[in-house]
């Protein structure tokens, strides 16, 4: 007989991850060698863009995992906007990504609101799309690849 519950626990949840990483290890050749590879460590990449008083005028923030740039957020303040600047964060991090990480590829995520166009100007292609994800919305996943 089991008691199944529902609530936040932040130790289970790393004591699940730490046994589905290990689950997942075991059945994947291919999982593990990267993980005894450098790719296989998670690294923060956080590119930002301050105006000359020092607050924040746009800022990326991602993560490289198994030769891929994944990046969660891209904001540049509205006054900015249209300026460049959102493409220059991008790049930069793109290429630190490649230059310096040896990523080969690079994902996201957006809403149909905000950037998939921006996005797909960059050279990114939609290879998901979630209609109604929040309800209302579309959520695309896009990639690129990051040739050297």
């Amino acid at each position: 007989m089991f008691r199944i519950e529902a609530e936040v626990d932040n130790e289970r949840r790393d004591l699940l991850r730490s046994r589905l990483r290990d689950t997942n290890t075991a059945a994947s050749p291919a999982l593990a060698a990267l993980r005894q590879s450098p790719a296989g460590r998670e690294e923060p990449l956080h590119v930002w863009a301050t105006d000359p008083s020092g607050a924040l005028a746009g800022g990326l923030v991602g993560h490289t995992w198994a030769n891929w740039l994944h990046v969660a957020y891209l904001w540049v303040d509205a006054p900015l906007r249209g300026a460049g600047l959102g493409s220059r964060l991008l790049r930069r991090a793109e290429r630190i990504a490649r230059d310096r990480r040896a990523c080969t590829g690079a994902r996201l995520e957006t809403w149909d609101f905000q950037a998939p166009d921006f996005y797909r100007r960059h050279g990114y292609k939609v290879v998901c799309a979630i209609p109604d994800y929040p309800p209302g919305i579309t959520e695309y996943t896009l990639i690129k690849p990051l040739g050297q």
